[in-house]
């Protein structure tokens, strides 16, 4: 849930619940992925899932999902990234 940016949405100190001891662990140990969405600015290419995302030139993971976003003009995609030791802003410089 704290990987796919829903944190706000899960209240720990609202008493015991299932999942509750793995999200303060996560808390505590830091975030291995986070997911990001993200436009392409070719607007042809189309995505599906499980294509590759590139960062600095390097394959960081697969996409979970994508296609066309017709509002956007483009390409529109979601997926996992690496960010250990990373703040968001980072990970998405």
């Amino acid at each position: 849930v704290l990987e796919a940016g829903l944190g706000f949405a899960v209240k720990t100190a609202k008493g015991d619940f299932l999942g509750r001891d793995a999200v303060l662990r996560k808390k505590e140990t830091g975030l291995n992925r986070r997911l990001v969405q993200f436009r392409l600015k070719d607007t042809q290419p189309l995505l599906f899932h499980n294509e590759a995302i590139l960062r600095d030139g390097k394959i960081v993971g697969p996409i979970t999902s994508g296609n066309y976003g017709h509002h956007l003009g483009a390409a529109i995609g979601l997926g996992y990234v690496p960010c250990q030791g990373e703040s968001e802003a980072d990970v998405l410089s």
